[in-house]
């Protein structure tokens, strides 16, 4: 091999890995410090936030989504009832105001949609899809990726959360003016306790499976709502990274009293997600001295490439 061959390819594979490096997921560069009960969100405070929007004669947003990779976005499968079938969708990157002006927004078809084999309806579970976009969303401040977490990530109860979206702020009440994305802090409920909750509904039964993670207050007040599905509920943890851990899915209405969200539980898909994008580093699962050794990799090869050029 040519030196000037080998300084070309070392060239190239320190541009990866420096890319890697910047593009680090669960990180809002503009904000390191209506949903039911929320509030209006920062600008972007939450980069990877989408809106899916079902385009017929009309543009109507149904449900949110997180983006994951360059050419990913997580959602739930009941967004996409029929996945084979993607021609109406249109994925928006960038967008923090529904009815507003978006400098930054960018537009992106769907290529495909894939989601659990043997799911029915989010009661039963299942409720994810990870959706391939036909063009890939460019980096920026306001559009980054989420980290995922590996299976053994924790997300224990009483955890201080945030859920984003666009959906209703109140039963059957649409969000209004702008549109501005809203977001709203809800602390994770163990499995358990959700369950016995669930179970003083007079009429409906509804069982928290294992697949599923709740999370909201048993006095209500604040939820996720009608028009968040797909959304991301994300936990910033210790070394101050944002990891998602469910996705919007259902409920009995929206912050009702011992009727907290149910969302799909992420570290229960890691497999799904990974035999799908391979490429995408879980949270959690990376050797934690991985950037050390990046940095001495990075350092060595940058001595060989100046080397090379003498």
């Amino acid at each position: 091999m040519s030196p000037k061959f080998l300084s070309s390819a070392i060239f190239w594979f320190l541009t990866g890995i420096f890319a890697s490096i910047a593009q680090q997921c669960g990180r809002a560069p503009l904000v390191e410090n209506r949903i039911v009960g929320g509030m209006d969100a920062a600008e972007g405070a939450w980069p990877w936030q989408v809106d899916v929007t079902l385009q017929t004669d009309t543009s109507r947003h149904i449900c949110g989504g997180s983006i994951i990779t360059r050419n990913w976005v997580l959602s739930a499968a009941h967004c996409f009832p029929n996945p084979s079938d993607v021609s109406s969708y249109v994925i928006y990157a960038g967008r923090y105001q529904l009815n507003g002006f978006n400098f930054q927004e960018t537009s992106h078809r769907v290529r495909r949609v894939v989601i659990p084999s043997g799911y029915v309806e989010p009661h039963s579970g299942k409720d994810v899809a990870l959706v391939e976009l036909s063009t890939p969303v460019t980096w920026s401040d306001r559009v980054h990726p989420v980290c995922l977490p590996a299976s053994g990530t924790l997300f224990p109860g009483g955890m201080q959360c945030y859920v984003t979206g666009w959906g209703n702020t109140r039963d059957d009440v649409p969000l209004a003016g702008a549109g501005t994305l809203q977001e709203v802090q809800v602390p994770i409920i163990s499995q358990s306790s959700c369950q016995e909750m669930y179970r003083l509904h007079p009429t409906e039964q509804v069982d928290i499976l294992h697949d599923m993670i709740c999370a909201g207050l048993q006095e209500g007040g604040k939820d996720s709502c009608q028009g968040d599905s797909g959304g991301p509920l994300v936990c910033k943890m210790v070394n101050g990274t944002w990891v998602q851990a469910g996705v919007v899915s259902f409920g009995l209405g929206c912050a009702h009293q011992n009727q907290p969200g149910v969302y799909a539980r992420m570290t229960t898909y890691s497999s799904f997600i990974s035999d799908t994008i391979p490429e995408l580093q879980l949270y959690g699962r990376a050797d934690q001295n991985w950037c050390g050794r990046a940095a001495v990799l990075v350092s060595f090869l940058s001595s060989l490439l100046i080397q090379l050029q003498r």
